[in-house]
């Protein structure tokens, strides 16, 4: 082999390589983490997202602030990740101001930010570039809920494309397949779930229940769960059937609320309250066919709680008033104890990445 065609050989070989080799993205600052969504006073529009590395015992206050110089101008009732971008979920106390605010994900920068909505409450992925917000519409003059509807989103123009009528006081969503299961909080004077077809975004069917139900998980099994009153649902999201009925009843005001999975999914937690008489938590497996609200897991009353699957740990957080920062507990879950770290006004949610 003469010398110019062992320069040719080696010239392609490095060519190949330099084509098969792609540089790896930089790390960004919001990468991973977990992402304490305070809601804030609502009368002082001043709600935040804190950023708790996880091991770290402080958190970093208001990085919509920090990224864009400017605050986010509402309370924050929700924060969704997807495909790369965020979404920030805003409700502001004066009317005609709500917002969808769209960041970059990873950086916390602003990309835009979708006006036409109206009460929004809960914000998941339902396709590639596409997500589904759940919004309350315009309250009556009376407080009373209007026909809710479901905003859908083009995550490539951010732009809403399509509203779609679902129950009054549409609250809490899951995704099941080609299918979104919205429910409705128990205020609204409704008591079902609607069906969505997520491809055609048309409403098929309504599942009926005894109440109103705003809290909605997806196990292991596909199955999905919710609480009504003082009873948990498992339903079938094939046949639209309830397929078991279990009751927390106890000689007490609390009513479950707030559900969390563990990161197999085969573990339900859950808070166990009432305004008069505080709280705790509780938790049951997926295949039980009781749930004991007798000896609690955590004895504490919460505004938040979620469980981190990366490192298998109880979130919860801890509103002391609306006037001053909140608490984020951290807890195994055997319901001792790890530690707690400052957060801001309200922390209502958490979303682990």
């Amino acid at each position: 082999m003469n010398f110019r065609k062992l320069s040719l050989l080696s010239f392609i070989s490095i060519a190949l390589f330099s084509c098969e080799t792609k540089e790896a993205e930089p790390a960004q600052p919001y990468d991973t983490g977990v992402f304490v969504i305070n809601n804030g006073n609502f009368f002082d529009n001043n709600g935040s997202v804190s950023l708790i590395k996880r091991d770290s015992t402080k958190a970093v206050i208001d990085i919509f602030q920090k990224e864009n110089s400017r605050t986010i101008a509402g309370g924050i009732i929700d924060y969704a990740v997807i495909d790369n971008k965020g979404l920030i979920l805003v409700d502001n106390s004066t009317d005609g101001q709500d917002a969808i605010e769209i960041v970059n994900a990873r950086t916390f920068k602003s990309e835009g930010r979708i006006k036409e909505v109206e009460n929004p409450r809960n914000a998941i992925k339902v396709a590639a570039n596409k997500a589904y917000v759940v919004c309350w519409d315009v309250l009556n003059a009376d407080y009373s809920y209007k026909p809710g509807y479901i905003a859908v989103i083009d995550l490539l123009t951010n732009k809403v494309t399509k509203k779609i009528t679902v129950q009054n006081g549409a609250e809490g969503i899951v995704v099941v397949g080609n299918e979104a299961f919205v429910g409705n909080n128990a205020y609204s004077g409704k008591s079902e779930i609607s069906v969505i077809d997520i491809s055609k975004d048309e409403v098929l069917s309504k599942i009926t229940l005894k109440g109103g139900t705003a809290n909605l998980i997806v196990d292991a099994n596909n199955k999905i769960w919710c609480s009504v009153s003082k009873e948990f649902l498992r339903i079938n999201p094939a046949t639209k059937a309830i397929e078991a009925t279990i009751s927390t009843e106890t000689a007490t005001d609390k009513v479950p609320g707030m559900l969390a999975l563990n990161a197999n999914k085969t573990t339900i937690y859950f808070d166990y309250s009432h305004w008069s008489t505080g709280g705790e938590i509780y938790s049951f497996n997926i295949t039980d066919a009781t749930i004991s609200t007798t000896t609690p897991l955590i004895k504490r009353t919460f505004s938040a709680l979620g469980f981190d699957a990366k490192e298998g740990i109880i979130y919860t957080g801890v509103t002391p008033s609306y006037k001053q920062a909140g608490y984020v507990f951290r807890y195994r879950p055997t319901g001792v104890l790890i530690d707690s770290v400052k957060a801001e006004i309200a922390p209502i949610k958490f979303v682990f990445k």
